[in-house]
């Protein structure tokens, strides 16, 4: 006998429901009724089903072909048993049934004050109508009916089972149900916002709450030990973040390690010559696997700084397992290039600004404006409160900027023009319940929260990268925005200490790095100096000058009519333009109180004496009295060294 289905027609004595079905039915006849819909065949079909499966949990713990077997006239009513809490059929079984009438049903059964409020506190957070029906309708009500709890009472539990119900189905048909999975996302953070038992879904940062062995798979018991041991030790005194970082370096230590021929069972084992140096090659050819590009030199250097700290670290512990002597050198780690601030140029960041001023995005686009603004960094413009404005009376308004990068707070001053954007900002966000900090756990009112989550760096990076698109500029990134502010400020005029308190530097070599000259700035004091060279001088030398000097002297072939500051030596002489001024070691030799000479330098002597006489005339000419003095000087010099060289 084959096995029957769900609405399997049973004999005419079956069709007549228990004392619970006939309640059911009655139920269910009052709903049809309620909506002015239903027929003899739903009805009819709905008998059939009741008499078979008087408690209908029972017909839900079948296996999902024969629930889904159900025939259409059988549906209706099982959408009315799951709307009025007697059946739950399972997540199987909810995420195969598209259920088209399953919002519209629901909002007319008992679960229509649940609904009405996930609606309402979904629109409330910044979600639009419609995307906030489909939210209702894919996970809310699915999840409202399998658990048979009210709205309040979901728990992360129930959440997770969803997930991992998606993750079934994902399994069996061998696709992606990205939808369900966003919808899901989107629904904690609005039941999150209703006061409920979930948290806001995380970021997917599995791999950051590894434990720190899996960072060291394949690796010898004793080599992973050590190194866990190490990282636990580095957990006392750094973020996690960072012993996360020094774990990802190691890690590629260690993966180097396991493809030689003889992998160290021990720290103590390493070698200099058999396994550091070919590592530093390695590191050396190493490429990123996705782009398949070099590695950048600051990568390289934190890999072989991290190894070379290990190493150092356990010999000065005194471990066991350290290898006794220092194995990574100084001259091992490449040196970082010392590139320029990436600023953007003045006409490039007035029409970026026009692009985000225009842009249809608001939140994000003024987010990147006050960036531009204040020259936070990225993470501490995410990080800002909405109570981070401080009017300090006297002294205008500040904005407080949190813990960042180097763990330091500090205030910046805004002006009105930023006031007025941060209210703008406070205007667009969406009000939602306070989200926990991820450093403290403790719930802050973040400023820049839009449906209920926090706006992520990389929808800001979406975001410049669309407005620079518009203003035709090419690869622009949010740090530039901070260089561009930092070199504004110092070419106007600001003080290295306070371009170092807005930015939050603890070294004035950070901030010497950030406040370069912007390319006009350069040019107008090059054109500015060049004109007055040209004024005074005529044509910029040559490198190579020798007599004759038309060129220079506009006719005269004389040099010493030339007019430049001049010096003459005993073997030749020396040109410089006014703006020079004279050398600070011409004749320096003459002046010695060591110079030596004889009676067969004389002739040399005596045509310098004449030749430094006639550049004092042609100084003094000239009205510059200092050039005249100084050539004076060196004549009444060399007369005291020829009566010297002429005395017997």
């Amino acid at each position: 006998m084959p096995p029957a289905t769900a609405s399997a027609p049973g004999s005419a004595a079956a069709t007549a429901p228990e004392p619970r079905g006939t309640a059911l039915m009655d139920g269910y006849q009052a709903a049809l009724a309620a909506r002015g819909a239903g027929n003899s065949s739903f009805l009819g079909a709905a008998r059939v089903f009741l008499a078979r499966w008087p408690d209908p949990q029972r017909w839900a713990e079948q296996p999902l072909p024969t629930r889904l077997s159900a025939s259409s006239a059988v549906r209706p009513l099982l959408n009315y048993l799951m709307m009025a809490g007697y059946l739950r059929p399972g997540y199987d079984y909810l995420l195969e049934r598209k259920l088209p009438a399953l919002l519209r049903e629901a909002q007319a059964s008992p679960l229509s004050d649940d609904v009405a409020r996930f609606l309402s506190a979904a629109t409330e957070i910044g979600y639009t109508p419609k995307v906030a029906a489909g939210m209702a309708s894919q996970v809310a009500v699915r999840m409202l009916i399998q658990t048979g709890r009210p709205l309040g009472e979901l728990a992360d539990a129930d959440a997770d089972e969803f997930g991992a119900a998606i993750t079934a189905r994902e399994r069996a048909h061998d696709r992606t149900l990205k939808h369900y999975r966003t919808a899901l996302a989107a629904t904690r953070g609005v039941l999150y916002h209703l006061d409920g038992h979930l948290t806001p879904t995380a970021k997917h940062t599995a791999h950051l709450r590894w434990p720190w062995w899996r960072h060291f798979d394949g690796a010898p018991a004793g080599l992973a030990d050590s190194l866990v041991a190490y990282l636990e030790c580095a957990s006392g005194t750094r973020t996690r973040s960072t012993v996360l970082g020094i774990a990802a370096r190691l890690g590629h230590f260690v993966r180097f390690l396991t493809e030689q021929d003889s992998t160290p069972t021990s720290l103590a084992d390493l070698d200099r010559q058999r396994h550091i140096e070919p590592y530093l090659a390695a590191v050396a050819a190493a490429r990123n696997p996705r782009t398949g590009a070099i590695l950048s030199a600051s990568e390289r250097r934190s890999r072989i700084l991290t190894l070379g700290r290990l190493i150092d670290d356990i010999n000065e512990w005194g471990w066991a397992e350290a290898p006794g002597r220092k194995l990574v050198f100084a001259r091992d780690v490449p040196r970082l290039p010392r590139a320029l601030p990436r600023y953007l140029p003045p006409d490039a960041d007035r029409r970026l600004t026009a692009a985000l001023q225009a842009s249809p995005n608001r939140l994000r686009a003024d987010a990147l404006l006050l960036l531009r603004a204040t020259g936070m960094r990225i993470g501490e413009l995410l990080d800002l409160e909405l109570d981070c404005v401080h009017e300090v009376p006297g002294a205008g308004a500040w904005v407080k900027v949190p813990l960042g990068k180097l763990d330091t707070e500090r205030m910046v001053p805004v002006d009105d023009d930023t006031l007025d954007l941060l209210d703008r900002i406070v205007e667009h966000r969406s009000p939602a319940r306070p989200l926990p900090h991820p450093r403290t756990g403790k719930p802050v009112e973040f400023l820049f929260t839009h449906q209920g989550r926090r706006i992520s760096a990389d929808t800001l990076r979406v975001e410049l990268t669309r407005s620079a698109t518009e203003a035709g500029l090419k690869s622009t990134t949010p740090h530039q925005l901070r260089h561009t502010y930092a070199t504004v400020l110092i070419n106007s005029g600001v003080s290295l200490q306070a371009l170092m308190a807005m930015l939050g530097h603890v070294s004035a070599e950070m901030s010497l790095r950030y406040g370069r000259l912007f390319d006009e700035t350069v040019r107008a004091d090059y054109e500015r100096a060049l004109t007055l060279a040209k004024a005074q001088l005529g044509p910029v030398l040559p490198q190579r000058t020798q007599l004759p000097l038309t060129d220079i002297t506009g006719g005269d072939r004389d040099w010493r009519g030339a007019p430049l500051v001049k010096a003459r030596m005993a073997g030749g002489y020396c040109l410089r333009t006014p703006t020079q001024g004279a050398c600070a070691y011409a004749n320096i030799c003459e002046h010695c109180p060591n110079f030596r000479t004889g009676p067969a330098f004389l002739p040399i002597l005596a045509t310098q004496r004449a030749d430094a006489a006639t550049l004092a005339a042609d100084a003094d000419a000239r009205g510059w009295g200092d050039e005249a003095a100084r050539h004076l000087r060196l004549v009444e010099r060399l007369d005291l060294i020829m009566n010297r060289a002429d005395t017997p």
